[in-house]
């Protein structure tokens, strides 16, 4: 049986030949007497171009020739009756959704567009939750509190921190590293961590355990420097998608708050 990759393609494609828009458009080529319109081709080699193909004769040749094949095996798919098969038809009605999903994306941004503006204003609400400062940051996480006050016990007879990381933290991708996470702001941390990472002093570390929904932390502060935010420029194209991404979530949620869901 055919993967479920090539029949959500061939639902695509078959989803598109119905289109009058692609109906009376010429051919660019024929197989058993089925037409592929070149619209169709037009569309893979747009395609190609978002994702940085250049449209060359190369490209459009090896799009059309991919397309026979898809036509051909089309074809044979439906000889055996596979369009029939319940799994093949649901993935066909998701294939057609997802096409449909994807042009509503498309249409909002285009119709909802965001200003200059509102992305200076999101940049600046940015800037002031980042703050200041960026601190480089090591802590061992453990599971009791008991265990995070005998590391700490453990350290204050002077127990070396990044050694105690690697043999005991549960978070094992710092404990490789001593305990390290590297530069952050405050805000990248939840807020038990971040307040008790706030009130350290360059070389210090918790001498309380601080609890979080992860476990219990000791927290060591190696290091602070000024921190150097990306211009409105550099950022610009972040902030517009998680805008956009942010209004068409909202819209989501409104379009299901006035459906009738049983």
């Amino acid at each position: 049986m055919l993967k479920t990759g090539k029949f959500a393609a061939l639902a695509i494609l078959s989803a598109l030949a119905v289109n009058p828009a692609f109906a009376e458009d010429k051919s660019a080529a024929l197989v058993n007497g089925v037409s592929i319109p070149q619209a169709r081709v037009d569309l893979r080699v747009k395609i190609a171009g978002t994702q940085g193909q250049a449209d060359t004769p190369e490209l459009r040749k090896a799009i059309r020739e991919d397309m026979i094949s898809l036509e051909v095996l089309a074809q044979e798919a439906k000889k055996m009756g596979l369009e029939k098969d319940p799994e093949v038809i649901q993935q066909s009605e998701l294939a057609v959704q997802s096409v449909l999903v994807s042009a509503f994306v498309q249409d909002y941004a285009k119709n909802h567009q965001i200003s200059d503006d509102q992305l200076k204003l999101e940049y600046d609400k940015l800037k002031v939750n980042l703050g200041k400062s960026e601190y480089n940051v090591r802590h061992i996480l453990v599971e009791t509190e008991d265990e995070a006050k005998a590391i700490i016990a453990q350290l204050g007879k002077k127990g070396k921190f990044d050694k105690i990381a690697k043999a005991k933290s549960k978070d094992a991708g710092s404990a490789e590293k001593g305990g390290s996470l590297g530069w952050a702001v405050p805000s990248n941390f939840v807020p038990p961590f971040a307040n008790a990472l706030l009130s350290l002093k360059k070389g210090t570390y918790t001498k309380e355990p601080v609890k979080s929904q992860f476990g219990w932390h000791i927290i060591k502060l190696d290091d602070v420097r000024d921190l150097k935010v990306p211009s409105f420029e550099e950022l610009k194209p972040q902030i517009l998608q998680r805008l956009q991404q942010q209004s068409i979530q909202e819209y989501i949620a409104d379009l299901r708050s006035k459906a009738k869901i049983e």
